[in-house]
């Protein structure tokens, strides 16, 4: 859901007019009764609502929602403005229709992350959610509980719990994890997450390779080199094999994910040991993830879930909602949407306008020449 009633008050303040079609909230826990008294105006029919807004809210729209995008922009006059997740630089062909209706797109996942646009950050508020429910999911799948347990029958040993990846995702996993009783190691290429993952009690697995540049200038995870992949690969064997649940979260946007776990490095892992995989959406970060399913191999269960934050559909909203509703309040401050690349989360969010693609990552994801 893109909106929480909750984020309905700060827009209407600004003098917008909000409409939703009805029944939009209903499977996030959010009836269109709570819409309604904080003074959204209820509409029937989605084309009807495309009809209407000048501004389209959605959760995935264009490349990130291929099945319903195509009617959606249909119902679209040319000047309509969505704001959204929308996967450019995974499925760019899908931005080239609609810049050329002439639709103005902003792409929420390309929010540069700068202090001042943390509380607009989709990616940080949905990780956040995913790295929770990874964890809720590995320890509800494992034949092992997480905490140790002294009894009268003997003495439980804890679950060691290993997190590739110490983003959002990963952190949240740590803390989960740790909160339910386990024993809790993590990796990530950027040596400065040192400190973040040890503050939260786990240990940080140290691995000796040379990773300077694995963060870019907007603070996500670089794609790194196949030969510094196979040395991490080679180097994180040992840990996985001492694991009995691995949480995978490394993902670098518009990209295909990076394989860190082999098929032969699950064969070293423990039987009834299990992989839950969280880049399992952009092919995964293990050789034998299928995205959307549990398979085994030799004993070992690789979990490729898709979407984890729409698993806890209220709370995923409601974060949603605050930071689509802070992101248009941002762009419109001035009555109207501006598209003024002068502010840079105007310039980084900025996927068409005009009539053109206009965000260079997309451009040369279709091929296009610079715009001058």
């Amino acid at each position: 859901m893109a909106l929480a009633p909750s984020s309905v008050p700060p827009l209407l303040k600004a003098g917008m007019t909000v409409r939703l079609e009805e029944g939009a909230g209903q499977a996030a826990g959010y009836p269109d009764a709570a819409f309604a008294q904080v003074g959204c105006v209820i509409v029937s029919r989605r084309e009807e609502v495309l009809a209407e807004a000048e501004v389209v809210l959605q959760v995935r729209a264009c490349g990130a929602n291929q099945e319903r995008w195509q009617a959606d922009m249909d119902a679209l006059a040319p000047d309509r403005t969505v704001v959204g997740m929308m996967d450019p630089l995974g499925a760019p062909e899908a931005v080239r229709p609609a810049a050329e209706k002439g639709l103005t797109l902003f792409s929420l996942e390309l929010l540069p992350r700068i202090t001042r646009a943390q509380s607009m950050d989709v990616l940080s508020s949905q990780a956040n959610l995913a790295g929770y429910k990874a964890v809720l999911l590995a320890a509800d799948a494992l034949p092992k509980l997480f905490p140790m347990m002294m009894t009268a029958a003997g003495t439980i040993t804890p679950s060691r719990v290993f997190v590739v990846g110490a983003g959002v995702a990963g952190l949240q996993a740590i803390a989960t994890a740790r909160r339910l009783g386990a024993v809790v190691s993590a990796y990530d290429v950027r040596p400065a997450v040192k400190e973040q993952v040890e503050s939260l009690g786990a240990r940080f697995a140290e691995l000796d390779l040379e990773a300077q540049d694995a963060q870019d200038s907007g603070g996500y995870a670089k794609a790194m080199g196949e030969e510094f992949y196979r040395k991490q690969a080679e180097m994180m064997a040992g840990v996985l094999a001492d694991s009995d649940a691995v949480i995978t979260t490394a993902a670098v946007p518009g990209r295909k994910a990076p394989i860190l776990v082999t098929r032969s490095m699950v064969e070293g892992m423990r039987p009834g040991s299990l992989i839950v995989d969280l880049a399992a959406e952009r092919g995964g970060n293990c050789e034998l993830t299928r995205p959307g399913e549990v398979v085994e191999h030799s004993g070992v269960r690789i979990i490729g879930p898709l979407n984890l934050a729409s698993e806890v559909p209220y709370h995923a909203s409601q974060l949603y909602g605050r930071n689509i509703a802070t992101f248009l309040l941002h762009i419109a401050r001035s009555g109207s949407v501006s598209t003024d690349v002068d502010d840079e989360i105007t310039a980084g969010t900025l996927v068409a306008a005009r009539g053109h693609v206009v965000h260079p990552g997309v451009r040369e994801a279709l091929g296009l020449a610079k715009e001058e």
